[in-house]
């Protein structure tokens, strides 16, 4: 069973001096929206942002204690117990490889549905799906710290979720330039310090954390110096306790998960046009036009997150027999 470390999210806003309550709120509410990876004048990224605040107001953002594998682990034994089997280090690349089944249900982005089962598709679904979109991508870094990171504000020391990004103009301003193909001087950062709550992440009286900013779709640039810039403007000396450092651009993103298509984590851009009509818009978005295959991942309803809900869906129109 995955057990959780509950903690609170804070803004980084907090941390610059002479800011009132409410620019205090409207950066949380920023940042909070600001995981859609849509400028934030984007309709749709206002429903990341009351969801995730919500969220956070009502019990903190959990964290699974040792790590979110352990999340995978819990679920590989649920399955095993109730006499599942899973089979790992065998990428599929034709539905022609699998085994007789009555459902297959696909985790993959449209663009590895048209690789993995195109000829079974009927060619106006093709089609439809070669149009899907992907949206901005992510450069992320991983730290080795030997100290926690010394934040001004006493409020982020207590946060595992911190959004570095000033005040709500400043943020906007950052993901409005990413959608234009640019990477702003000082990028919106989401940082997660899992070690300040669970001691299994990093050895004794050693620390942990990790980042990222968001960045164009496919962009090859290294983002290490304005990250850590960001954060080194409201933790100060925080490069004096970083150890070891580790980055991943879009590619390696990509390369580590072929469904993050140029970096794209959330599975498809989530604006209007996407974000309920993901990957096509159809009474069972889940199920695919040939009897038995179904799409289960993070381009279908709600979209990414750790929710699982993707899943849950097309888990449900398969047992219906939806098709």
């Amino acid at each position: 069973m995955a057990r959780f470390a509950r903690h609170a999210v804070r803004p980084a806003a907090g941390l610059a001096r002479g800011l009132f309550e409410g620019d205090t709120a409207r950066a949380l509410l920023a940042g909070c929206a600001a995981h859609s990876l849509l400028p934030l004048e984007n309709v749709a990224s206002a429903a990341f942002g009351i969801v995730l605040a919500l969220s956070a107001h009502a019990v903190g953002w959990p964290m699974a204690r040792g790590g979110s594998q352990r999340l995978a682990e819990a679920l590989a034994a649920h399955l095993r117990g109730l006499g599942g089997e899973i089979v790992t280090g065998r990428p599929v690349r034709s539905l022609e490889e699998l085994p007789p089944a009555r459902a297959v249900l696909l985790d993959v982005t449209p663009r590895q549905v048209l690789a993995i089962a195109g000829e079974r598709l009927p060619s106006l679904y093709r089609r439809r799906l070669a149009r899907f979109r992907y949206g901005a991508g992510v450069f992320k870094l991983d730290w080795a710290l030997a100290a926690p990171i010394p934040w001004e504000a006493e409020g982020c020391r207590r946060a595992g979720t911190v959004h570095i990004g000033g005040t709500l103009e400043e943020i906007a301003a950052g993901e409005r330039a990413v959608a234009r193909g640019d990477h702003p001087e000082r990028p919106f950062v989401l940082l997660v310090q899992q070690s300040q709550f669970d001691p299994t992440r990093a050895p004794e009286g050693k620390h942990t954390a990790w980042a990222y900013c968001h960045v164009p779709n496919g962009s090859r640039l290294d983002r290490t110096e304005a990250i850590e810039r960001q954060v080194e403007r409201f933790a100060p000396g925080f490069r004096d306790v970083v150890l070891a450092r580790s980055t991943m651009d879009t590619a390696a993103v990509e390369a580590y998960d072929p469904n993050y298509v140029g970096g794209d984590i959330n599975g498809g851009s989530p604006d209007l046009r996407q974000l309920f009509t993901r990957p096509v818009a159809a009474r069972v978005p889940y199920a695919m036009p040939a009897k038995g295959l179904y799409i289960c991942s993070s381009s279908t309803p709600p979209g990414g997150g750790v929710h699982g809900m993707c899943g849950y869906h097309a888990a449900r129109a398969a047992l219906a027999g939806e098709w």
